[in-house]
């Protein structure tokens, strides 16, 4: 269960199609709809930020972006036959060594609101909710943003 940052030659297509069973759940939930529908192999293969993976064929990944003011945590998932297994607590603990290693003092995600199954995982883990996002064209809040001290 060691993560490891996939390179060419990878297979990105098992990459995406374990990010889309992760994220399936959320299908008919969320409003608006996911934008995991537009990404491609080809941009988690040149994802600007870092990928992270733990297994072969890959059970659980991530997505890093620095901002100014934390590490971005994007894209966390954890294929559905493998959770509750300690998969995001690996993935979550390397992100934070990764902040740090950058000079980061936080790490950030957003969930969107109606995931509250999501949310209850996420203060498991030490992160607080501290904000709110809102889709172009919604007058209520989508997304709750989460935060974690380094």
């Amino acid at each position: 269960m060691t993560p490891f940052q996939p390179k060419e030659p990878y297979d990105w297509d098992a990459l995406l199609a374990l990010i889309k069973r992760a994220f399936a759940g959320m299908e008919g939930r969320i409003d608006p709809p996911s934008s995991l529908d537009k990404v491609t192999p080809q941009d988690l293969a040149t994802y600007p930020g870092e990928v992270w993976v733990i297994g072969q064929p890959p059970r659980a990944c991530m997505v890093l972006t620095p901002k100014a003011h934390a590490l971005y945590l994007g894209r966390l998932s954890v294929d559905p036959s493998y959770q509750r297994k300690g998969y995001a607590h690996i993935l979550i603990t390397l992100a934070e060594a990764r902040a740090r290693a950058l000079s980061l003092p936080a790490l950030e995600l957003q969930s969107r609101i109606e995931l509250v199954e999501n949310h209850a995982i996420f203060f498991a883990l030490g992160f607080q909710q501290n904000g709110a996002t809102t889709h172009p064209g919604f007058a209520a809040p989508t997304s709750l943003v989460f935060t974690k001290k380094v």
